[in-house]
């Protein structure tokens, strides 16, 4: 199917009609901004197609405002060799004309032959919605809906599945389906569609449960009835046992000797942690005085050592006295030279300052001196401008005064010549002596006047004649005439001028006087930005600057004849510094030395009289009393420790042989065992109370003939259950069977759509791949180790995936002998660039097979398609010139 043209008329906005002609078999690219028409001419593809002519719901097809409109679509397309011509018109006088080469079809038959033709359907009343559109809905996308794809399909699957079974023959025949429902409903008896069991099946399972769990309860309870009994008797056994032997009495004796032996140990525990404080208490007395035994001893070494420091101290004192002249001499020579470099830097100082002096005293003579010059420049400018704004003053003019004069005057003087069109124009041409009266005016001769009021003509002898000029017409014009001649009166009145051109003189001076006004302002800011004011300010302080430094200078002493005055500042600092430096150094030194000195003298006056203070106390009577006191002290409470370690000794290996923890362990042991031994005669006396109660009353119950009438009646059920179990299986199983079959015969219905979408998808992705289930809708994504759903991909992919799928089954169409057409109404929009640029040579790939319509508002990316755009504003135009 190839359009070749289309016409719309009275159409939205399109109320004088746009002829859209020439189109091309392949891609035709129609651009155009927005609001500028083009989906318009795509809704007028799909009214001439899916809405009904008679349809009440086109209104929206009318321009706005137009109630008496009668949109019309005109199409003509070629498919198979014939020429198609399509006519409709909607609303007012609405009809349907379609000519399929010399054979005319009208009405609801010409619309049921394109549907026919296309693959859709119309709606039984209401507007054409989604679900009537069928093919053409999936190859037409409108704006914004390329990504969804889902529902297009779905209204167009049997027109495709009709494609397909064209191509490949009629493998899915309806017995097969007949066969396949058959099943499922035998199978739906039976089991959901999950494979769980439902109805009497269901019924038998949970029946045939219930009984086994309540023959295994039963079968259990028969079995702990048998086991009780056995533990009946084992149990009065072990009872009867223990209350002769009674085991837990000869326990208790036990643990009481026990505890006997344990007391007796715990008594030695206690004596030996006494003797163990005293022999603590005993030894720390002990070392307290041999401490005071070794601090007696150690004051003897440290009187040799105070001696032999009070030696060191007096010689290092007399090295200190021997060094201190040598330290004076050096911090004087450091003194003397560090003045002469103090000096020598404040002549460089006044020498430096003296020629910033001078430099800056000719930079302000110079800066003054332009200063000067642009103040005299800048005064004759001023005067210039102030001039300049004086003319402008005696030259002000309203310019929207001036273009209502103006206005005016050209509405006057084109009133004057209407007037002098219309007025009634009287000539004459009177024979040599004749006269006439003209409003009481003789003329004669010849001559003309123009009439603009009643006049009267009178002819001597005969009468007069009375002329109306111009009638209406001539009243309104004159009127207009003696307004616009006041209004140009007040209009000159108020700008000071006698004429239009006297005004517009008056705006020429002004803008001249305008003109020098900005250029002499130019002139003044580029010598004077913040003023002339300010530039007499800026002189000024300049003056008063060069005032004060000739002051400064002057104020200088005359140069110094010294060494320094040649050389740099830097070199004479660096010389103090220098200086300083060995000033500060001698001077550290020698308070260095005086300390030391100090130090010296005090560490040697210190030592001695340490050493004599020492030496006296060690030689006292009362000293050595006390020395002989502590040497007896010592001997006493090193026997009595002795005597004490051996007690301890003895009564610790006492301890040892009777082992207490193990005499408190077996405390532990016979007391619970005892209680042990109690507790377990009570409980089989209370375990056999209630065997006793449960055996008699399961006795009572009858369970063996419960179990056999429940095991019976399980039989009749499970062989029931296993018979529907069969053939639940055996329908499922041939259900899956014939699926299988189906599915295979499914595939090769999709093997020409795979095919064709494997051929685009290659060129965007080429190790990708876009499956369709058994409805033919686009579904599994894969792309390397990507795998997921068409609908997941992000908004730009599925709008490509969208487009490359429709593509698809226009291919596939046209191997069937279906009419294909694409229209694409800005689309494409969310692509970048190098996905753009795939999906252009996928577009031009297709349109070798397709007539593309391709939309945008954007052509610009469209430039490289390799065709030729068509610019719907210029289409437009055409039509309004035609």
């Amino acid at each position: 199917m190839k359009l070749q043209s289309l016409r719309v008329e009275q159409f939205r906005q399109f109320s004088k009609g746009l002829e859209l002609g020439d189109l091309q078999p392949g891609i035709n690219l129609i651009h155009g901004p927005n609001e500028s028409g083009k989906s318009t001419l795509v809704r007028a593809i799909r009214a001439a197609f899916f809405e009904r002519y008679r349809s009440k719901s086109a209104e929206d097809l009318a321009p706005w405002g137009d109630s008496s409109a009668a949109p019309t679509v005109e199409i003509l397309f070629e498919h198979n060799g014939q020429r198609w011509q399509l006519d409709k018109r909607f609303l007012k006088r609405h009809r349907c004309d379609l000519l399929v080469d010399s054979t005319a079809f009208s009405g609801e038959e010409a619309e049921e032959k394109l549907a026919e033709l296309l693959g859709y359907q119309f709606p039984k009343k209401g507007a054409s919605k989604e679900e009537h559109w069928g093919i053409p809905g999936l190859l037409w996308v409108e704006q914004g809906t390329g990504q969804d794809i889902e529902k297009a399909v779905l209204h167009a699957g049997g027109h495709l599945k009709s494609a397909l079974n064209n191509l490949v023959g009629e493998v899915a025949s309806s017995g097969g389906d007949e066969v396949i429902q058959a099943v499922e409903q035998q199978r739906q008896e039976l089991l959901t569609a999950t494979g769980k069991p439902r109805g009497d099946y269901l019924a038998l399972a949970n029946t045939r449960e219930t009984l086994q769990q309540e023959v295994g309860d039963l079968q259990e309870r028969i079995d702990q009835y048998k086991v009780q009994v056995d533990r009946l008797g084992i149990l009065a056994n072990e009872h009867e046992q223990a209350s002769r032997d009674r085991p837990w009495e000869e326990a208790r004796r036990g643990m009481q000797r026990a505890e006997v032996k344990y007391r007796e140990v715990e008594a030695l525990q206690e004596q030996q942690t006494r003797g163990m404080d005293t022999l603590k208490q005993l030894q720390q007395n002990l070392t307290l005085l041999q401490q005071s035994q070794a601090h007696w001893r150690s004051q003897n070494e440290q009187l040799e050592l105070r001696h032999q420091s009070y030696q060191k101290a007096t010689k290092q004192l007399e090295q200190e006295e021997l060094a201190s002249p040598e330290l004076v001499k050096a911090v004087e020579s450091a003194r003397k030279h560090y003045h002469i470099a103090s000096e020598a830097v404040q002549h460089a100082h006044l020498r430096d300052k003296r020629q910033r002096l001078q430099k800056e005293c000719a930079k302000l003579e110079t800066e003054l001196a332009k200063l000067k010059q642009n103040q005299e420049q800048a005064n004759s400018i001023q005067a210039s401008l102030d001039g300049a704004r004086k003319q402008k003053k005696k030259n002000l003019i309203d310019v929207n005064v001036l273009r209502q004069l103006k206005q005016n005057q050209r509405e006057l003087d084109d009133t004057n010549i209407r007037i002098q069109t219309v007025a009634t124009r009287v000539t004459w041409h009177l024979d040599s002596g004749k006269e006439l009266t003209l409003d009481g005016q003789n003329i004669a001769g010849q001559g003309e006047k123009l009439l603009l009021e009643p006049g009267v003509l009178e002819i001597p002898g005969l009468g007069s004649l009375g002329i109306q000029p111009g009638g209406e017409d001539l009243e309104s014009l004159r009127r207009q005439q003696e307004r616009l001649k006041q209004s140009v009166s007040q209009q000159l009145s108020a700008m000071s001028v006698d004429s239009v051109e006297a005004a517009e003189m008056k705006q020429g001076r002004l803008q001249e006087a305008e003109a020098q006004i900005q250029r002499f302002d130019d002139l003044l800011k580029s010598l004077a930005p913040q003023g002339v004011e300010q530039l007499n300010s800026a002189k000024a302080e300049v003056e008063s600057e060069l005032l004060t430094r000739t002051a400064e200078l002057e104020a200088l002493p005359a140069a110094a004849a010294i060494e320094s005055d040649d050389k740099p500042l830097s070199l004479v600092e660096s010389q103090l510094k220098q200086a300083e430096e060995r000033l500060t150094d001698a001077e550290a030194r020698q308070r260095n030395q005086e300390a030391q000195l100090l130090k010296a003298r005090y560490v040697s006056e210190t030592a001695c009289r340490e050493w004599q203070r020492m030496q006296e106390e060690l030689n006292s009577p009362e000293r050595q009393k006390q020395m002989d006191e502590l040497n007896r002290d010592i001997a006493a409470a090193e026997k009595q420790k002795a005597e004490l370690e051996s007690s301890l000794k003895e009564r610790d290996a006492q301890i040892r042989e009777a082992r207490p923890e193990l005499l408190k362990q077996d405390i532990e042991r016979y007391r619970a065992t005892a209680e042990h031994q109690e507790k377990a005669q009570q409980n089989r006396a209370l375990e056999l109370s209630e065997i006793r109660a449960r055996l008699e009353a399961w006795g009572a119950e009858g369970l063996e003939e419960q179990h056999n009438e429940q095991a019976a009646e399980l039989e009749h059920v499970n062989r029931r259950y296993l018979e529907l179990d069969r053939r639940a299986k055996a329908l499922d199983l041939l259900l899956n069977l014939l699926k299988d079959k189906r599915q295979a015969l499914t595939r090769r219905l999709q093997a020409p759509l795979q095919k064709h979408l494997d051929h685009y998808l290659s060129v965007l992705f080429p190790e990708a791949s876009l499956e369709v289930d058994e409805n033919l809708m686009p579904g599994k994504f894969s792309r390397g180790s990507e795998l997921g759903q068409m609908a997941e991909l992000s908004y730009g992919a599925r709008e490509q995936m969208g487009l490359i799928s429709r593509l698809a089954y226009a291919d596939l169409l046209q191997e069937a002998g279906r009419p294909t057409l694409i229209i694409l109404d800005d689309t494409l929009v969310h692509s970048d660039a190098e996905r753009l640029d795939g999906m252009k040579r996928i577009l031009f790939d297709a349109a070798t097979r397709h007539q593309i319509l391709l939309f945008t508002c954007h052509p610009e990316k469209w430039r490289d398609l390799g065709v030729e755009p068509r610019d719907l504003e210029a289409l437009k135009l055409q039509g309004q010139a035609g």
